[in-house]
């Protein structure tokens, strides 16, 4: 995995995925794609156990997403017709269907791992993106690979997402 940090991080904030005072770094990288994933998960399990998976993916959103706090740039891997969500209500459609057509609620599949592959994570302060592939299992035990892009804001010492971006690899 390739690091790329345009500051100088002090011993305690390298190791600890909650400390922020000297900017981001890769361990909080690896904790929020760990959260995230997990999160996905839940939402699907969620839903095959009768729960109510659009709550799971609403709390997803909110713990995770800089909604809250400005603008994310989201552009979800099956996302077609309506290719870019700018807000909550279009994030959560994409996650379990609903608001807009084309959602079929990708989080709800169910999935049972997701893992990450960083290609390239560039840390700048309290703004990071990180780059690769991440994989996810299906119940039958098959992965599926999408590339990804996530940018990341430190917020009121949390690391949220203010970037997402996913898609297919390309098939000759």
């Amino acid at each position: 995995m390739k690091i790329q940090s345009l500051f100088t991080f002090s011993a305690l904030s390298l190791f600890s995925a909650s400390v922020y005072a000297s900017g981001i770094s890769e361990a909080n990288i690896i904790e929020a794609q760990k959260k995230w994933g997990e999160g996905i998960v839940e939402i699907g399990k969620v839903k095959t156990d009768g729960g109510d998976y659009t709550e799971a993916a609403k709390e997803l959103i909110d713990d995770l997403y800089a909604y809250d706090h400005g603008s994310v740039a989201f552009k979800p891997t099956l996302a077609a017709d309506d290719q870019f969500r700018g807000d909550v209500d279009e994030a959560l459609s994409y996650f379990v269907g609903g608001m807009i057509e084309e959602d079929k609620g990708f989080a709800i599949k169910p999935w049972t791992n997701v893992r990450f592959e960083n290609e390239e994570v560039i840390i700048n302060g309290n703004q990071a993106i990180a780059m690769g592939n991440y994989f996810f299992t299906t119940v039958e035990g098959e992965e599926v690979k999408v590339e990804y892009s996530f940018g990341y804001t430190h917020v009121d010492d949390e690391l949220l997402i203010n970037l997402h971006h996913s898609s297919l690899p390309y098939a000759k």
